[in-house]
């Protein structure tokens, strides 16, 4: 066995392995030319001395030109699945570390494991380890051959390892060197060097830590699904979102419909959104999503709907917002509202109070999203408007009306970006009065509210 220089430093041959207390050339082991790479060792003498080739050794970190670096080095692995590339950037970057937190049953493992039979299925030669802390081997078998993935995958590319060590997770590592790693879940993993209890705040550190330094050198990515808490968020410290590259949020709007959102990209956009369907052959894309948002009537429109394009980052969708006014039961008023900020909904409502002279400080006022997805973009103030003041006077509007803008505290109605692509896509939905701040093809241009109020209502 090699010993160490200075105490601390060895040479490993990045080909085969071989150590050397000095640099060569070449190596006497498997005969390649500048294969040597300075490393630290992580174990102390004596514990090198016991582990032998089994010690942990960590490359020295130099700095380079940023002229020298490829920029095609850090490459993407497509998960096969579009919606899952689209949320990811066009793919997982290699070398990251993803976080996917979710309500328990809302599809975290039955998304991970399709993704890792889809990449053994496009990728041949891929190694796949697939480490679960909840459940057998047997129960992930059961999944798989419920969601018929064992037929298209080849015998061993995907590799099953139930266990909490993360020191067994680190030995399978190094012995497989796969190129996708699920960790489910990352809250039951522990190190006795951390304490003996999953879970806490340091086991979460100190484990998230050691898998992401591992993935780091390698040209790996790695998952960790992860628990939510009652009010949804990720349950643990903020430090374990800080360390992945990637925060991914599996949210529902019933029991099929299941919206996959980036709250952090460090490779790519938070603003897109993929949205799949709980099917019983698992998570499916759903091909057509304004489906979802847009509700089909054979009737009138009922008073209080209002339809906008927005944008979820590449793809415009059109939506239906629903609003309800009815007299305040308490003398304090108060807003319903789960998939608007509330705040938006009483700022718009004091806006028409303001310069329409109709009357809100009186009512409760509820306001539903169809299909469930939640609003944040300011075009949507246009139509919100037009919902609320079709409640409160149980005016419907106009069949075939679209609206798009931003409405200032001073009554304004103003542009918003990309409104000739939301025009288009209002178009092609069948849309014929298409509404909006700015003159375009097919569009009614109104500068204020008032002039809005005037045009849908009369």
């Amino acid at each position: 066995m090699a010993k160490k220089k200075n105490g601390s430093i060895i040479y490993k041959c990045s080909s085969c392995g071989y150590m050397q207390p000095r640099w060569l050339g070449r190596c006497p082991e498997c005969a390649e030319w500048n294969s040597f790479e300075e490393c630290i060792a992580d174990e102390t003498p004596r514990q090198l001395s016991i582990l032998g080739s089994q010690a942990g050794f960590s490359t020295r970190a130099k700095p380079v030109p940023l002229s020298t670096v490829n920029p095609m080095e850090g490459s993407r692995i497509s998960t096969g699945i579009a919606e899952f590339d689209r949320v990811l950037g066009d793919g997982a970057m290699k070398r990251s570390a993803v976080l996917i937190g979710g309500e328990p049953g809302i599809g975290k493992s039955t998304l991970l494991l399709q993704t890792a039979a889809k990449i053994a299925e496009t990728i041949p030669s891929a190694k796949i380890l697939y480490v679960s802390g909840e459940e057998s081997p047997a129960q992930i078998r059961a999944r798989a051959d419920r969601l018929g993935l064992t037929k298209s995958v080849q015998a061993g590319a995907i590799e099953l390892l139930c266990t909490t060590r993360l020191a067994d997770i680190e030995a399978a590592l190094n012995n497989i060197n796969p190129i996708f790693v699920v960790i489910d879940s990352i809250q039951t993993v522990y190190s006795a060097d951390a304490g003996i209890v999953p879970g806490t705040v340091n086991q979460l550190k100190f484990c998230g830590n050691e898998l992401i330094g591992w993935v780091k050198e390698r040209d790996s990515v790695l998952f960790l699904a992860a628990h939510v808490t009652k009010e949804g968020q990720i349950a643990g410290p903020k430090s374990l979102e800080h360390m992945v590259d990637t925060v991914i949020s599996f949210e529902r709007n019933d029991e099929q419909v299941r919206f996959l959102r980036a709250q952090k990209n460090r490779f790519g956009s938070v603003d897109e959104l993929g949205i799949f369907a709980m099917t019983e052959t698992g998570l499916i894309a759903v091909e057509d999503p304004s489906a979802l948002f847009i509700t089909r009537r054979n009737g009138a429109i009922p008073a209080g709907v209002a339809s906008v394009p927005v944008f979820e980052g590449s793809r415009v969708f059109l939506v239906e917002i629903q609003a309800l006014t009815v007299p305040a039961k308490a003398a304090i008023t108060r807003v319903y509202s789960d998939k608007i900020d509330s705040a938006r909904v009483s700022r718009v409502a004091a806006v028409l109070e303001k310069r329409i002279g109709l009357r809100f400080s009186d009512q409760d006022l509820y306001i539903n999203v169809a299909g469930g997805v939640r609003l944040t973009e300011s075009a949507i103030d246009g139509a919100l408007a037009a919902a609320l003041y079709s409640a409160r006077t149980d005016l419907p509007l106009p069949e075939g009306t679209a609206l798009a803008g931003e409405l200032s505290l001073a009554g304004e109605i103003r542009p918003v970006n990309r409104l000739k692509q939301r025009v288009k896509a209002a178009v092609t939905l069948g849309y014929t009065n298409v509404v909006a701040p700015e003159q375009e093809e097919s569009t009614f241009c109104v500068k204020d509210i008032k002039s809005l109020i005037k045009h849908l209502f009369g």
